[in-house]
C-alpha cells in the first residue's frame, strides 16, 4: 500500500483582531527550544505570516488523519505561545500588509517577483503519494492531470481577500497562478523529458531553483513521491483527509493504467486551465467540467465521478467507507469557502469569520 504524507501551510493570525502576525521567526525558535535542536514538523513560508506543517509518511489514513491533528494541534499550542493563532484558511480574509521571511531564497524571489512574491500569502494543502520509480511517477502524472481540478473544488477555502467578497471559491488558486510554472503541464510520457523540460525552465533564468517548478503535481524533489499541490488548505481537517484519500487513489488508478498499457487523455493546456478555472470560480456550488467529456456538468456528478474513477483503489485500500462517508458529508456541509460566506451571513463580520475559523482549525478530524 502506497503510503501518504500531507503538506499544510497555515496562517498566524492576532487572536484578537483575526490580522495575520509575521511570527513565524518567533513560532519556529519556540520549536526549536522545545524539540533540542530534534528535527521537527514546523517549517517557514515564503511570508512570515505563514506555518508550514509536514507529516510523517502513514499507509494508514486513519494514521493520516492522527498526524494531522497532532501537528494542527502543535502549531496551535507554539503559536499561542509566540502570541499568535494558527489558522487553516487559504487566504485572509481581511486586509493585510504580507511580509517576506528572512532568508537569501525569498530575498532574490522578492527582487525578482516583485508585487506577484508580495501578495502571495497563500496557504495551500501539498499530498505525497509514494511511487515505485520515476517511470511510474511520469505516468501517475501524466493520467490525473484532468482530476486535479475537482481536488480545487473540494477543498476550496479561499472566498475572501483583502476585506472582500472575490467571487471565487478558491481565489488562492487565482493568484497563486501568477508564478510563471503554476497549473496544468503537458503529457511528458518518460522521466526524462520530465527532466528536459525542468532543466529548459531552469536554463530560461526565471526560475532560481528547481523547488520554484510549482506544477499542480509534480515528482518530489526530496521524496520517492508524486507530489499533488492543487489544493487549498482546508479548513476542516477531516476535508485533508479526504483529498488525501482521493489523491492516493488517483494516483493508484492511474498506475494501474500505466500497467495496462492504457494511454493518458491528451487534454490541451488550454483545456485543463478553463477547468481550473471553473473549479476556483464554482467550487461545488455551480457547474464543473467532466474530466471524461470536458463540457460542463452539475458540481455534484463531476465529483461522483472522480468517486467512481478512484472506487476500485479505495475498495483495495480499505479507504472506501470512510471516504464514501467524507465526501457524502462534504457535499451536504459545503467546503471551505461555502462556511466561510455562511459564517459571515451569521456573525456580520469578516473578523468572526476568522475567530469561529481558529475554532474549527483546532477541532479534531473525526
Amino acid at each position: 500500500m502506497r503510503s501518504v504524507g500531507v503538506e499544510e501551510e497555515l496562517l498566524l493570525v492576532d487572536p484578537r483582531t483575526g490580522q495575520p502576525r509575521a511570527l513565524s521567526e518567533e513560532v519556529l525558535a519556540i520549536a526549536a527550544r522545545r524539540h533540542q535542536g530534534r528535527d521537527h514538523a514546523y517549517t517557514r513560508e515564503l511570508h512570515g505570516q505563514q506555518l508550514e506543517f509536514g507529516t510523517e509518511p502513514r499507509t494508514s489514513m486513519a494514521e493520516v488523519a492522527d498526524e494531522i491533528e497532532r501537528c494542527r494541534s502543535g502549531a496551535a499550542r507554539l503559536a499561542e505561545e509566540a502570541g499568535a493563532a494558527a489558522v487553516a484558511l487559504a487566504t485572509s480574509p481581511l486586509p493585510v500588509g504580507p511580509a517576506i521571511a528572512e532568508g537569501r531564497r525569498y530575498r532574490w524571489i522578492e527582487e525578482h517577483y516583485g508585487l506577484t512574491a508580495l501578495e502571495q500569502l497563500t496557504c495551500g494543502c501539498h499530498v505525497h503519494v509514494s511511487i515505485a520509480s520515476d517511470e511510474e511517477g511520469v505516468a501517475v502524472l501524466d493520467r490525473i492531470r484532468p482530476w486535479l481540478s475537482v481536488l480545487v473544488a473540494l477543498s476550496a477555502n479561499s472566498p475572501f481577500w483583502h476585506g472582500r467578497d472575490s467571487g471565487y471559491h478558491s481565489y488562492r488558486s487565482r493568484v497563486w497562478g501568477r508564478w510563471p510554472t503554476v497549473g496544468p503541464v503537458e503529457l511528458f510520457g518518460s522521466p526524462g523529458r520530465y527532466r528536459e523540460r525542468v532543466r529548459e525552465l531552469l536554463a530560461t533564468g526565471v526560475l532560481q531553483d528547481e523547488g520554484m517548478v510549482y506544477y499542480d503535481a509534480r515528482l518530489s524533489r526530496h521524496y520517492p513521491t508524486v507530489e499533488i499541490r492543487a489544493a487549498d488548505v482546508c479548513l476542516d481537517a477531516s476535508t485533508t483527509v479526504l483529498v488525501a484519500t482521493l489523491a492516493r487513489g488517483l494516483v493508484d488508478t492511474a498506475a494501474r493504467q500505466w500497467r495496462e498499457g492504457r494511454p493518458p487523455a491528451d487534454h490541451a493546456i488550454g483545456l485543463l486551465r478553463a477547468a481550473a478555472w471553473r473549479a476556483a470560480r464554482s467550487g461545488l456550488d455551480d457547474e464543473l467540467i467532466d474530466p471524461h467529456t470536458m463540457r460542463p456538468a452539475p458540481a455534484e456528478h463531476v465529483v461522483q465521478a472522480l468517486f467512481r474513477h478512484v472506487e476500485e483503489a479505495l475498495e483495495d485500500n480499505g479507504d472506501h467507507a470512510h471516504a464514501r462517508k467524507a465526501l457524502d458529508d462534504l457535499l451536504s456541509c459545503g467546503n471551505g469557502a461555502r462556511v466561510q460566506r455562511r459564517l459571515l451571513r451569521r456573525h456580520g463580520t469578516l473578523r468572526a469569520v476568522v475567530a469561529e475559523c481558529v475554532r474549527r482549525t483546532q477541532e479534531g478530524v473525526r
